[in-house]
């Protein structure tokens, strides 16, 4: 098989993977609207698979969640609506690339600050075993007294 047969092959699977999807007749008519759709489903996660984006996924509820988008957008809805109306439905996790907010920071940094006061203490603490205190003479005479008692 030669180079440009190969080529040609290769080709051909990259537009049936990318079609792959998408059924044809869930498409929208308008070309560009159908672009814009299709670029966000590339930013929503499916939620059943969650490592996928829906526009990879083959679960009921990604092909769901993109007739939902394919709506909006033929309805006229901007990105950003889209993307919002989806957040308040599902949470941010339903994005693949969620927007910087500080319940984002708590979650990634929260773990990382737990860590470093464990190891504050640790280190403040160095290892040290806390001296025992002295006891009164009374309390060494009873000491005395009850080692006899078990010695015995």
């Amino acid at each position: 098989m030669g180079p440009l047969r190969r080529l040609g092959l290769a080709g051909l699977l990259v537009v049936m993977l990318g079609a792959a999807a998408a059924d044809p007749a869930d498409r929208l008519a308008d070309p560009a609207k159908e672009a814009r759709a299709r670029a966000l489903f590339r930013d929503v996660r499916c939620l059943v698979c969650q490592s996928e984006s829906i526009d990879e996924s083959e679960a009921p509820l990604a092909h769901d969640l993109r007739q939902l988008i394919r709506q909006q957008v033929a309805a006229g809805e901007s990105d950003a609506d889209i993307k919002r109306f989806l957040v308040s439905r599902y949470g941010q996790f339903v994005l693949l690339t969620p927007k910087a907010s500080l319940g984002n920071a708590i979650l990634w940094v929260g773990p990382l600050l737990v860590v470093a006061a464990g190891a504050a203490v640790l280190l403040v603490r160095g290892g040290r075993q806390p001296e025992p205190a002295n006891l009164s003479s009374q309390e060494e005479t009873a000491l005395e007294e009850l080692s006899r008692r078990q010695t015995s």
